[in-house]
C-alpha cells in the first residue's frame, strides 16, 4: 500500500487512457478525491466516470469536456449531467456480478475509509455494491476519513485491498431528510393503513418515505430490511416502532446496504449496534426477501399506465430516476408469506396540471412491468392488482386518478374496449 498526502496526489500518473473510474453512491463518495479528480480532468487521457446517485457538486455539465460519462441512474444531482452522458440501466441486485463478470468495467476505483483497531477498515455510510468494484478495479485509492462510523458487516475492507492511501478529509456528505408535502402525508396515511403489526417494511430515501415513517408511527414490532435508510428511521427505533422481532431472518437486527442521512443517523447507527450493513447481494436478493415475514416494500415513481406499467425514470424528456432497487423489491415483497409491494404517489404532478396514472407511457421506459406491479396508492384510494384482467387495472386505476383526470382517462378506457370489441 503507497501512501500519499492528498496535495501530492497526481491522477495523471495513476490512471491510463480511456479507464473507467468508479466511487460509490450518495454520503459514500470520496469528495476530496473527486474534486481533485474533476480538476485535473485536462492533464488526463479522457478517462470515463461511472457513477450512481450523487449528492455533491462534483459533476457538472462542463466535466464532460474531460471525461466519458456513465450513469447508474438520474437520482439526486446526478440529474445534472444525465443528458451528456450514456445510461446503463440495471437491477440493483445485478451489479455486483455485472462489475465482477466484467460486463460492467471498472478499473479504478475511488473509496473513503476509516481505519480499525484491528487493522481493516471500514466504509462506514455505503456497502451496496462497492465491494464488488473493489474486487474488479486494478487500482483502489483510499481516502482516510476519521469521521465515518465504524460500521462492520459488508463495509470492511482489508489493507490489501487498497493500492494508495491517502490523507485526509472528514467532511461526509449530509442528505437530509425533506419535508413531505400535505399530499404525500395523505398518501402515508394510506399506505400506513396497508401495512399490518408486526411486518418486515422496506423504506428508502425521499419525501414519501419519510411520511410514510411518520405515519408509522402508531404501528407495533415492525422490522426493517432495506437497500438504505435515513434519519426517518431512527424515530422509529427509538420509540419501540420498529423492534425486527418478528422478521424471522436477521431477527433483532436493521438491515441495509447504506445510511443515506446525516450524522445523527450515522452516530445512531455506530452507538446502538442495532444495523448490519449488507452488500446488494443479500439486500436485494429474491431469495433473502422471500425469507421475511410479511414484506412489505414501499416505492413510488414518476408515473403508471392504465395497465399498471410503471415509468421510474424519465420525466419530460430527462432521465431522473433510476431502476435501481425498484423492481428487486417489488418482486421480493411478493413472494414473501403475506408480503406486499406497495408503489404510492400523489396523483398528480406537484403543480396539479398533470395525472401520474396517465393513458400510455408512450415511448417512455416501464421500468415496472404490469405484470409485477401489486398495490398502488394515491391520496384517492388504493388500487389492488394483483390477479385482476387488464379492464379491471383501468376500472380500479381510474378510480384513485384525481377526479379532475378521470374523465379523460375514462373516455381513453371506453376507446380502447371499442378497439378490442
Amino acid at each position: 500500500m503507497q501512501q500519499c498526502p492528498l496535495e501530492q496526489l497526481d491522477f495523471a500518473e495513476l490512471v491510463r487512457p480511456s479507464e473507467v473510474i468508479a466511487w460509490p453512491q450518495g454520503p459514500g463518495e470520496p469528495l476530496a478525491l473527486t474534486e481533485r479528480l474533476v480538476a485535473q480532468g485536462p492533464t488526463l487521457q479522457r478517462p470515463t466516470l461511472l457513477f450512481g446517485l450523487t449528492q455533491s457538486n462534483t459533476l457538472q455539465p462542463s466535466v464532460a469536456r474531460d471525461f466519458g460519462l456513465h450513469a447508474l441512474n438520474g437520482a439526486g444531482n446526478s440529474r445534472r449531467v444525465t443528458a451528456v452522458a450514456e445510461i446503463f440501466p440495471a437491477h440493483l441486485s445485478a451489479l455486483p456480478r455485472l462489475f465482477r463478470s466484467g460486463d460492467l468495467r471498472v478499473d479504478v476505483c475511488l473509496v473513503q475509509v476509516r481505519p480499525l483497531a484491528d487493522g481493516q477498515f471500514t466504509l462506514g455510510v455505503i456497502c451496496d455494491f462497492t465491494q464488488a468494484m473493489l474486487q474488479k478495479a486494478r487500482l483502489v485509492v483510499a481516502l482516510l476519513n476519521p469521521a465515518l462510523p465504524a460500521m462492520r458487516g459488508d463495509t470492511i475492507v482489508s489493507a490489501q485491498d487498497i493500492d494508495v492511501l491517502v490523507e485526509g478529509d472528514e467532511r461526509i456528505l449530509d442528505l437530509p431528510d425533506a419535508e413531505p408535502s400535505t399530499l404525500e402525508h395523505a398518501v402515508a396515511q394510506r399506505v400506513a393503513e396497508l401495512i399490518p403489526d408486526k411486518a418486515t417494511v422496506q423504506l428508502g430515501v425521499g419525501t414519501l418515505p419519510a411520511a410514510v415513517a411518520l405515519a408509522l408511527r402508531g404501528h407495533h414490532g415492525l422490522g426493517l430490511h432495506s437497500g438504505v435508510v435515513s434519519d426517518a428511521v431512527i424515530d422509529l427505533i427509538q420509540r419501540g416502532v420498529i423492534t425486527n422481532a418478528h422478521k424471522g431472518p436477521d431477527a433483532g437486527r436493521t438491515v441495509t446496504g447504506g445510511l443515506f442521512g446525516t450524522q445523527r443517523l450515522r452516530s445512531f447507527a455506530e452507538g446502538s449496534g442495532l444495523f448490519d450493513m449488507r452488500s446488494a447481494d443479500y439486500t436485494h436478493q429474491l431469495s433473502v426477501m422471500a425469507g421475511l415475514s410479511k414484506f412489505h416494500s414501499i416505492n413510488s415513481g414518476i408515473e403508471i399506465d392504465l395497465s399498471g406499467q410503471v415509468n421510474a425514470e424519465v420525466a419530460g424528456g430527462r432521465y431522473l430516476g433510476a431502476v435501481g432497487g425498484y423492481v428487486d423489491f417489488v418482486r421480493g415483497a411478493q413472494v414473501s408469506p403475506n408480503g406486499r409491494s406497495i408503489i404510492a404517489f400523489p396523483s398528480t404532478t406537484p403543480d396539479g396540471r398533470h395525472s401520474r396514472i396517465v393513458a400510455s407511457l408512450g415511448e417512455r421506459p416501464v421500468t415496472a412491468a404490469r405484470s409485477d406491479v401489486d398495490t398502488v396508492v394515491t391520496e384517492h384510494g388504493v388500487a389492488h392488482l394483483r390477479g385482476c384482467s387488464l379492464a379491471e387495472r383501468e376500472r380500479r386505476l381510474i378510480a384513485i386518478a384525481h377526479p379532475e383526470h378521470r374523465d379523460a382517462l375514462g373516455r381513453v378506457s371506453q376507446q380502447n374496449k371499442d378497439l378490442h370489441s
